[in-house]
């Protein structure tokens, strides 16, 4: 599995698409889809570790820089995305942060 992070509009999905070939067909939002592609798993902290693995490619948007939030509850679902994140990353083969569109691999 490759875990892809970055900030917002980075680039993260057209580096699954230019560099390791998957197109918008193989990409999804949903955890219950067939896709090979998973976007926006920031917006799904609660998603389970193990349906995670059974994906070939995670993208996670990077929530943990900037503003701490003032609301309680977002600042746990922060906390909730990078746990995952660092799990993910534990278990992943790569791992990829893309900045301005140029992926650099910091794991793999």
């Amino acid at each position: 599995m490759i875990l892809i992070v970055g900030g917002y509009a980075a680039g993260k999905r057209a580096y699954a698409r230019d560099v390791l070939g998957y197109r918008d067909e193989d990409m999804s939002r949903d955890v219950r889809s067939p896709a090979p592609v998973l976007y926006g798993l920031e917006d799904a902290p609660d998603t389970p570790l193990a349906d995670l693995l059974r994906k070939d490619v995670v993208i996670c948007q990077e929530v943990g820089a900037g503003l701490v939030p003032v609301d309680a509850g977002e600042r746990a679902r922060r906390e909730a995305v990078g746990r995952l994140c660092i799990a993910l990353a534990r278990e992943a083969d790569r791992v990829v942060r893309v900045v301005c569109g140029v992926g650099m691999v910091i794991k793999g």
